[in-house]
């Protein structure tokens, strides 16, 4: 399953349109008013299915996920110097990527879950998620959005 992750154009707060193969609209992320970034997760019927945190006054980025409202794990961007390096308490996954961090697969153990591209020379951040089993499409889109937000508070 295929998921093209887009971030809109003209927007306040971070807002994404995720979408299918089909060009389906499955999710769309809104950001919200807050200390740190806040994103909530929505169906392609506009309920509420998840939220990103990130939590402030901590040396490195760190974020907090949930789905519905129940916490299920964090990602946290680890200091390194040339590779990136997150560390996943999130259903037992790892995330390994490239120098600049464009190109990256989702894992769970010698099992890949996801890999993740970022498309260039678009006017906004643009994803391709492949995930490997429809029912990991969420957490894959959440651990995405956590790297991406990571990426964006070291700005």
């Amino acid at each position: 399953m295929k998921l093209l992750f887009k971030q809109r154009f003209f927007s306040w707060f971070d807002s994404y349109d995720i979408y299918d193969e089909s060009g389906e609209t499955m999710f769309t992320v809104e950001g919200q008013l807050s200390w740190g970034h806040e994103l909530h997760v929505l169906d392609k019927n506009g309920s509420h299915i998840a939220t990103l945190k990130e939590r402030i006054f901590t040396f490195l980025p760190k974020f907090e996920i949930y789905i519905g409202e129940e916490y299920v794990g964090e990602i946290v961007k680890e200091f390194t110097f040339f590779k990136p390096s997150f560390s996943v308490d999130f259903m037992g996954w790892s995330v390994d990527g490239d120098f600049f961090e464009w190109d990256y697969e989702i894992n769970d153990g010698t099992k890949t879950v996801a890999t993740v591209s970022k498309e260039l020379f678009n006017w906004t951040d643009t994803y391709t998620i492949d995930v490997n089993d429809p029912a990991d499409a969420l957490p894959a889109l959440l651990a995405v959005l956590a790297i991406d937000a990571v990426k964006c508070s070291q700005k």
